[in-house]
């Protein structure tokens, strides 16, 4: 999602989900009701569009989308209009125009800079309207500077952002069962608690603006190892002339198990690499764990 703006300056670990209240909540109440609320939708690519129609399946009506590549948001609309006839959904002409249009915004682009931009590009970024309790939730894999930047502007002006990455894959996307990693005040997270129903299976607040990409560069941090380990179980079970089918199969089961053999494994046997998840993206995620691990003065 390399995004079009110009100028500006500048996947599984989750708990399930538990309500915490709070001493003072200062989130106004939005109306979340499926058939009232107006949910806005930025980037329509092999995660964001599952992951909005999961939402028209549990009975949300009113989406605004926008996508970079207009043809992919209209591929979008197309599937809506042929499996939910109850639904509304538009296609605006910027990230503005969305969260003019909406109460909740979600977006799931490729890059850090790409969310910066839906958000303070002077001419069409959100900031501007994202005010008097509209909530924004960013479901990239970002810095985590980045989500606390956001949350204290919105905060200003009577607005809240979720940091809220997700795991799971295209797999999990399709079939709603994502987990969410989330940053932000709890009673926020509460208020959005059915949308991240209508797409996960597992959603913790793991604290406030940022901890939710802190969560996801642990879940990434595991993925990466787990990956080459599969792939070079896999090759090793080859040479050796085992049946890999068999040896999945079997080692599911005991201490090498993993959401990764048990779903990636049998597509690698069947030659099936349709892209879940882009390499550079993942090389990005691993660049932000690496700067967070300096930061943090890891060896």
């Amino acid at each position: 999602f390399s995004f079009m703006f110009r100028g500006i300056v500048r996947r599984s670990f989750a708990l399930p989900f538990r309500a915490h209240s709070r001493a003072c909540s200062t989130a106004t109440q939005i109306d979340m009701d499926p058939a009232k609320v107006n949910i806005g939708w930025i980037g329509t690519g092999i995660m964001g569009r599952s992951m909005c129609d999961n939402l028209l399946k549990n009975g949300f009506q009113n989406v605004t989308v926008f996508n970079r590549t207009k043809k992919k948001a209209e591929k979008l609309v197309q599937m809506v209009k042929e499996n939910h006839s109850h639904a509304q959904i538009t296609i605006a002409e910027s990230p503005k125009e969305v969260a003019s249009k909406s109460d909740v915004i979600f977006s799931i682009v490729g890059y850090p800079q790409d969310v910066e931009a839906i958000v303070f590009d002077k001419e069409h970024g959100m900031l501007s309207e994202l005010k008097n309790g509209k909530i924004f939730v960013d479901c990239t894999t970002s810095r985590p500077s980045l989500a606390k930047t956001i949350a204290n502007e919105l905060e200003r002006q009577n607005a809240f952002a979720l940091d809220a990455p997700v795991s799971g894959g295209d797999v999990g996307a399709k079939n709603g069962t994502l987990s969410f990693m989330i940053g932000g005040q709890e009673d926020v997270v509460n208020q959005v608690l059915p949308c991240f129903k209508a797409m996960g299976s597992k959603y913790e607040c793991m604290g406030p603006a940022g901890q939710g990409q802190h969560t996801k560069m642990v879940n990434q941090i595991f993925i990466a190892s787990g990956m080459m380990g599969l792939v070079e179980g896999l090759v090793y079970a080859r040479n050796a002339s085992l049946d890999s089918s068999k040896v999945i199969e079997l080692l599911s089961g005991g201490a090498a198990g993993s959401w990764s053999l048990s779903n990636y494994g049998p597509r690698i046997l069947k030659r099936d690499f349709e892209p879940g998840f882009y390499i550079e993206h993942f090389v990005k995620d691993l660049n932000i764990a690496l700067e967070e691990a300096n930061e943090m003065k890891l060896n």
